[in-house]
């Protein structure tokens, strides 16, 4: 007698992604072909599942919401409610308020892997776990209007123990890219056997990292910004010309990409699109209009191939508006342009459209975000400067060039200060911006980044005699990590990098080698810190304040719980205090608990 079939389930999300006055995205993956439908108070979107590679996703869009108004959703899947799991801990959707406040809360690198007590001893408190805790005690009115999440949502090249074991099981049993499984004993970099590297591959990482319930609910609640840093492929990715040309000669390469980008265009860049841009765009229509699993694999291998090979394929940044503040949300990873007689971290095309984002809109706030900091701590700055001068990839390359590529990947010189045509660039694009040059200055630009996995404020002064009277004042605000620590040796780098005398000797060393002092000046005025933590941009009119809060864990029985971590043997895999499970989740209490805590509040604008 067969079996009747199981009923399809939510896998990953419902995950919030855009909301504007009206309208909303939600992105789902699901574990079997259904049909997706969403309600919130009045409003109902419905949509069949498409799939690719053995899953399930769909993309439903909300219209006619009420604006300033919270409402809360559910998920059914086939009719059958699925969402939410806890009926006490609604998801809902917050159209924008009637006031002018927006609070987004930005941050990068999260590694998603278990939260036992093991685990959190070793690589710390999940800020995004401790945000969602501190949520479910504040008033809605004060919850983030958004997540900007600047890059490394997941680690293909720097995998979990847990999801180790399974690559292993999976080579051994003869699946995954041939490639990968004959790479295995090459050595180095060419041995990629132990990482990520197909679709169903990269689908393990995001599983892993977004079904936590803390954040799955955090997610399907507040609304989310990404973008993609070298961790989604490789580390180093796009370092250099020499570094592009090695690894693209590789015979797995071409899966790698596949797996990458296929997944990143899927699981994150859709969400990143509002409602008229995911209709308007062509990849998505043609997986939505195909006939098959196959033909959309085909597409999705295609389009990926194509992004990696030709910059113009893909645009990866996009812009959000919040009322009078404008996102700009740049891709200088996979856009970059490598040619060593005008190396770019964006190519033209993709710089004009951030040019044409950040001049079209007259607004009270520009946030300029992007996965690295525009402006490194002021000695590393300098090393940059000096690196990329040294390092140009010619045939005749001396000494000094061949040992100036070895530091640029050894401490990943890669920043916009490696690319100094960019960097310049954007000099002139903020001075455009603060001069009024296209309309009235912006109280504040804020430059936001991450990837340094360490935090700090910087205040920045441009130079140039036709904004000494602008009234628009500049930060750079840089939080990293969400839970990936920096290891001790080069936080001590970091440390001595804004001490003198190494800002005025790496300086000199630039000099040198005939690197000019750009039209800016800028210094870290609080920080730095190495806790994983996350910050809070809080605007209202042409005010502007930042909170930064790092995440801790309080451990049980007075610090008692962290020690018995230390003994192999002693600690328990969670702490189960009340031992009350989550239907299709963990316990809710399995982890100790993990809060933020506030390290600064300060004032941005005048």
């Amino acid at each position: 007698m067969s079996q009747p079939p199981t009923p399809p389930e939510i896998m990953v999300g419902p995950m919030l992604r855009y909301v504007d006055s009206t309208d909303a995205t939600v992105w789902v993956e699901v574990s079997a072909p259904c049909t997706v439908t969403i309600r919130a108070g009045d409003g109902e979107a419905s949509e069949q599942s498409w799939g690719v590679h053995g899953h399930h996703f769909a993309v439903l869009h909300l219209r006619d919401l009420e604006p300033g108004v919270e409402t809360p959703y559910e998920v059914a899947l086939d009719g059958v409610p699925a969402w939410p799991l806890e009926p006490d801990r609604p998801s809902v959707i917050r159209t924008p308020r009637a006031d002018d406040t927006v609070r987004l809360s930005f941050g990068s690198c999260r590694r998603g892997e278990s939260q036992t007590p093991v685990a959190l001893r070793r690589i710390g408190a999940d800020a995004l776990v401790a945000l969602a805790h501190q949520m479910a005690h504040t008033a809605h009115d004060d919850w983030p209007d958004a997540m900007l999440l600047l890059g490394d949502q997941v680690y293909a090249d720097i995998p979990s123990r847990e999801i180790t074991e399974r690559l292993a099981a999976r080579r051994r049993a003869g699946e995954g890219p041939r490639s990968v499984r004959d790479s295995a004993g090459d050595g180095g970099d060419r041995d990629v056997s132990g990482e990520i590297c197909d679709f169903e591959e990269y689908s393990w990482l995001y599983h892993e990292s977004w079904r936590d319930p803390d954040v799955r609910w955090l997610l399907s609640t507040v609304p989310s910004c990404m973008i993609l840093d070298d961790h989604d492929l490789r580390d180093d990715w796009n370092s250099s010309h020499a570094w592009r040309r090695e690894m693209t000669a590789q015979p797995w390469w071409r899966d790698r990409v596949r797996g990458a980008f296929a997944s990143y265009f899927v699981y994150q860049h859709l969400g990143n699109l509002a409602p008229r841009e995911l209709e308007q765009d062509e990849v998505y229509r043609a997986v939505r209009g195909a006939r098959s699993d196959a033909e959309r694999e085909r597409i999705l291998d295609e389009f990926a191939l194509s992004a990696d090979a030709d910059r113009g394929t893909a645009r990866w940044s996009f812009s959000r508006d919040f009322g009078r503040v404008r996102v700009v949300m740049l891709d200088v990873r996979a856009s970059r342009r490598l040619d060593p007689a005008d190396r770019r971290v964006m190519d033209p095309q993709e710089w004009e459209w951030a040019r044409k984002a950040c001049l079209g809109a007259e607004v009270d706030h520009l946030v300029i975000a992007s996965s690295l900091p525009a402006f490194m701590l002021p000695a590393l700055h300098h090393l940059e400067g000096w690196n990329e001068a040294v390092s140009r990839d010619r045939p005749d390359k001396p000494l000094s060039a061949r040992i100036g590529e070895w530091v640029r990947l050894t401490v990943d010189l890669e920043h916009w200060a490696a690319f100094r045509n960019s960097f310049d660039d954007l000099i002139g694009l903020l001075t455009e911006v603060a001069a009024g040059d296209h309309g009235r200055a912006p109280a504040s630009i804020l430059m936001l980044g991450g990837d340094v996995h360490c935090s700090y404020l910087e205040e920045v002064e441009l130079t140039a005699p036709r904004v000494a009277g602008s009234p628009t004042r500049v930060h750079q605000l840089v939080m990293s990590p969400f839970r990936n620590p920096l290891q001790k040796s080069i936080r001590m780098v970091n440390r001595i990098s804004v001490r003198s005398p190494a800002p005025a000797l790496n300086r000199r060393l630039a000099e040198a080698v005939g690197v000019r002092e750009p039209r800016v000046r800028w210094e870290v005025t609080d920080g730095i810190w190495f806790h994983n933590g996350v910050m809070t941009l809080v605007m209202r009119g042409r005010r502007a304040t930042v909170k930064v809060e790092h995440a801790h864990v309080e451990w049980p029985a007075g610090g008692l719980g962290r020690v018995l971590t230390l003994l192999p043997g002693l600690a328990p895999d969670s702490w189960g205090r009340r031992g009350r499970r989550r239907r299709g989740g963990d316990d809710l209490d399995a982890k100790p608990r993990q809060v933020l805590r506030r390290t600064l509040t300060k004032e941005l604008t005048d």
